[in-house]
């Protein structure tokens, strides 16, 4: 029997490439594994025919977004926590010069001072804490965020309720669910599917500067219940014919819960009390 060469000895006795590293529990990681899903998603943050200026996007991970954001931005910065992706991910984008890898916390980050767009599949246990950061940073466009669905339907209303955190923000803010993606599109699978919040800057705000802090006294008030009574929480800080009127001029029945308040109507009852 003829003996392997040297040559076909020394090929076989090569190391194989190092593997990927397994996904963090710590960092609540699950990587979008269909392209199909990361396509859809780079399409909802910057839509066919549109260019951003300025890209952040909110954990790479291994770059399957990345690669899809890429072609729809002037400039596209790439925030991932985890170090271990960062030599393969930075390796990936080494000749597309306008994707910066950075690596580090996405909350670390200052703001651009120049109008940007965020985009990204944000780690579920940190959705909050990122969203709260975008509603912060004053040259946010808009923000494209893949959340946990429950989160995502809470958030823009979708079960008919609504959360403080999007009625204080609405002047300011938009909010939509403009996406769903099943749970098997990811690796590893987690536990619940997902949804695409889209949160968009208005133009023009609703309610001007000045109103601002008049707007959140009244809705911090009207969460901070009395049995969930809107109404009662109200009274708790205007006479009773004020609110009666304000809810008359909201077309809201004096029995609604606070959660049940579209945006739309406490509006109208800022119109009313606000001043």
């Amino acid at each position: 029997m003829a003996r392997p060469s040297p040559t076909s000895r020394a090929r076989s006795q090569k190391p194989s490439a190092k593997p990927s590293p397994k996904p963090s529990q710590k960092l609540s990681q699950n990587f979008l594994a269909d392209r199909a899903a990361a396509e859809h998603l780079a399409r909802l943050a910057v839509p066919h025919g549109h260019e951003a200026p300025l890209l952040l996007e909110v954990g790479a991970g291994k770059g399957a977004l990345t690669e899809r954001l890429a072609p729809r931005c002037r400039e596209l910065r790439a925030y991932e926590i985890d170090r271990r992706l960062l030599p393969a991910l930075r390796a990936r984008f080494a000749d597309t010069p306008h994707v910066t890898v950075i690596g580090g916390d996405f909350l670390h980050a200052d703001p651009p001072r120049a109008p940007f767009a965020v985009a990204g599949n944000v780690p579920f246990h940190r959705t909050s804490a990122i969203v709260d950061w975008c509603l912060r940073a004053p040259a946010l466009t808009e923000a494209t965020l893949l959340t946990q669905l429950e989160y995502a339907r809470k958030r823009t209303g979708d079960y008919g309720s609504w959360t403080m955190v999007t009625v204080l923000s609405w002047p300011r803010h938009e909010w939509r669910l403009v996406g769903r993606v099943d749970r098997s599109r990811f690796r590893p699978v987690p536990r619940v599917d997902a949804g695409v919040v889209r949160i968009e800057r208005r133009s023009t705000p609703l309610l001007d500067r000045a109103a601002h802090a008049g707007w959140r006294h009244l809705v911090e008030l009207g969460f901070s219940g009395v049995g969930g009574s809107l109404h009662a929480s109200l009274r708790r800080a205007y006479p009773r014919r004020r609110v009666d009127a304000a809810f008359r001029a909201a077309g809201l029945d004096p029995g609604a819960l606070v959660g049940q308040v579209s945006p739309e109507r406490w509006l109208r009852l800022y119109d009313v009390l606000g001043g």
